[in-house]
């Protein structure tokens, strides 16, 4: 009787292992293949759309970016790369396309301005060869800006806060864990003509990172266990973050040029335009928050 429970019972325990290693076959196959997804257009961010919804100004101001470079310093931790950096090295990109969708700038090409002048002589030649009766090619003249624009990534600070909770109960449990990342930008407006630094605004955004890993640790009888654990990982696209921190601040830059006369909108009444009130409290909050922390280091009052 012994060797016949024995024969009875080991079919069937082959044939469960035989289930869930197929099981979880088909899931580590299956899991890395990604489905059709083509490339689409960068979606919008929050300040994408406040950007969109400014109000027209008075004159478009032209604006030269040359750089806006990575001042962070900060590589990758390792295993990951150590060459590889934190933040995105595409920041004057996101910076000059910020400055065009807000409708208040007329960015000009400064970043990679000798392959202009390269392409104008160029046409130039080109146009000393054309036939006598052929019409006149005419270059015009670049567009000199008013406004500087100068800043750069100024922080990226890694783990400011992480944490996680998790729970079982009878064998079945759920854990979850959290990591928030920041990044701070830095931004400022030049006067061409003097020199004078007309504004400076400091933006920082959150990068969230989160983990969920449901668990199963059963023993199905004396000698079988069950083991089953599966993860779930969110990780927020710096990218994303560095582009939302850079719209945001041109906003700002807008309003405190507003707020400082340097520009002007094409009608007065939408300073009270929704998107503009909301960046103008913030700011607002800011130098008030500033004050109090200054008068409380020099003895005159108290941070509440």
């Amino acid at each position: 009787m012994r060797g016949a429970s024995r024969f009875r019972f080991r079919p069937l325990r082959l044939a469960a292992l035989a289930v869930a290693l197929t099981w979880l076959g088909g899931c580590a196959t299956s899991a890395p293949v990604a489905p059709d997804n083509p490339a689409q257009v960068t979606p919008p961010t929050a300040s994408t759309r406040d950007l969109l919804n400014l109000p027209k100004p008075q004159t478009q101001i032209v604006a030269a970016v040359y750089s806006f470079r990575d001042e962070t310093g900060q590589y990758k931790p390792a295993p990951d790369s150590a060459f590889s950096t934190s933040v995105t090295q595409g920041a004057t990109s996101m910076l000059v396309q910020a400055l065009r969708d807000s409708n208040w700038f007329i960015p000009v090409e400064r970043e990679n301005l000798q392959d202009l002048l390269t392409e104008r002589k160029i046409v130039r030649a080109v146009a000393d060869q054309q036939p006598k009766d052929a019409p006149p090619v005419v270059v015009p003249p670049l567009l000199a800006a008013a406004v500087l624009i100068e800043g750069g990534v100024l922080a990226y600070e890694s783990n400011v806060r992480t944490g996680g909770v998790g729970a079982r109960f009878l064998g079945i449990g759920m854990s979850a864990q959290y990591r928030v990342d920041q990044v701070t930008i830095g931004l400022r407006s030049i006067d061409t003509r003097t020199g004078a630094v007309l504004h400076t605004v400091s933006t920082t955004k959150t990068i969230y990172s989160y983990e969920l890993r449901p668990t199963v640790f059963k023993f199905v009888n004396a000698k079988d266990l069950l083991e089953f654990e599966a993860g779930v990982t969110n990780n927020e696209p710096a990218q994303m973050c560095v582009q939302e921190a850079i719209e945001a601040a041109v906003i700002h830059l807008i309003v405190a040029g507003l707020n400082d006369h340097a520009w002007a909108l094409a009608n007065p009444k939408d300073w009270y335009n929704p998107v503009i009130q909301q960046y103008a409290k913030e700011e607002l909050r800011a130098r008030l928050a500033g004050s109090r922390v200054t008068a409380s280091a020099s003895g005159e009052g108290k941070v509440p």
